[in-house]
C-alpha cells in the first residue's frame, strides 16, 4: 500500500478520490487550507492537514510531503481573479512539483481539465482563459520535470451517480462523473506503470480498469 498525498482534499473529486484510497488500504493525507473542513476529509479515512499551498515556499512543500509515494494535485483556486488563479493552479503547482522532486521517487498525478494544451483555443477576453493558461503551463512544467508523472484530464464534470466507465483518448470532450473521475485516480495510484502519460476521458462503455491497463 501507498503513502498518498492529496492537494487539495475538500474537493468533490479529491474526497471521493480519498475515500476510495483509504479504502483500499491506503494511507492517505489530505491537505486542506480550512481547518473547518478536516472533519470532511477524515470522515472519508483520511488524515487532513491544514497547508495553505498558494502561500508555501517549495522547502515547506517538502517538509509537508516527505514520506509520499505519490501526490495527487487537485488543487484550485476556483475563480476569482487572474492573479489568484495563477497563484495556485500554476505557481503552487510548479513548487508542488518541485517539491516533489526533492522528497524521493514519488509518482505525482496532476488532476487538470480535457482542454488543458498550450493551444487551448480559449480567447483572452474569456474569463476561463486565465485558468486554461494557467493549467496548460503547470501540465507543461510536470511534462518537462523528472518526477513519473500522470496527467489525467477529463471532460465536463458531473454529480450524476458513477458509471465505472470510461473512454480514452478521445477527440472530443464530454461529460464525466466525479465518482469516475476519482475511480481514475485511485486506479492510477495501483498503476504506477502509467506514468508518462496524459490521459483525456469521458465516460463511455469500458470498465475503468480496463480501459486504462489498455494503455500500459
Amino acid at each position: 500500500m501507498a503513502a498518498v498525498t492529496i492537494i487539495g482534499g475538500h474537493g468533490k473529486v479529491a474526497l471521493r478520490a480519498s475515500r476510495l484510497l483509504s479504502d483500499a488500504g491506503h494511507e492517505v493525507t489530505s491537505w486542506v487550507r480550512n481547518p473547518d473542513h478536516a472533519p470532511d476529509v477524515e470522515a472519508t479515512g483520511a488524515t487532513a492537514a491544514v497547508h495553505d499551498a498558494e502561500h508555501m515556499t517549495s522547502d515547506e512543500m517538502a517538509e509537508a510531503l516527505a514520506g509520499a509515494d505519490v501526490v495527487v494535485w487537485s488543487a484550485g483556486a476556483g475563480g476569482g481573479s487572474a492573479e489568484r488563479t495563477r497563484a495556485v493552479d500554476h505557481e503552487a503547482a510548479v513548487r508542488s512539483m518541485e517539491a516533489a522532486a526533492t522528497i524521493g521517487d514519488p509518482l505525482y498525478v496532476m488532476v487538470s481539465y480535457f482542454g488543458a494544451k498550450p493551444d487551448h483555443g480559449v480567447p483572452q477576453d474569456n474569463a476561463f482563459f486565465a485558468y486554461a493558461e494557467a493549467k496548460a503551463a503547470a501540465d507543461e512544467h510536470l511534462r518537462g520535470s523528472d518526477l513519473r508523472w500522470v496527467v489525467l484530464g477529463p471532460s465536463t464534470l458531473s454529480d450524476s451517480a458513477g458509471t465505472g466507465r470510461i473512454e480514452v483518448d478521445v477527440a472530443d470532450s464530454g461529460e464525466v462523473t466525479r465518482d469516475d473521475v476519482a475511480a481514475v485516480i485511485a486506479h492510477v495510484v495501483d498503476h504506477p506503470d502509467l506514468a508518462g502519460r496524459t490521459i483525456r476521458f469521458n465516460n463511455g462503455d469500458t470498465p475503468v480498469a480496463e480501459a486504462l491497463d489498455a494503455l500500459a
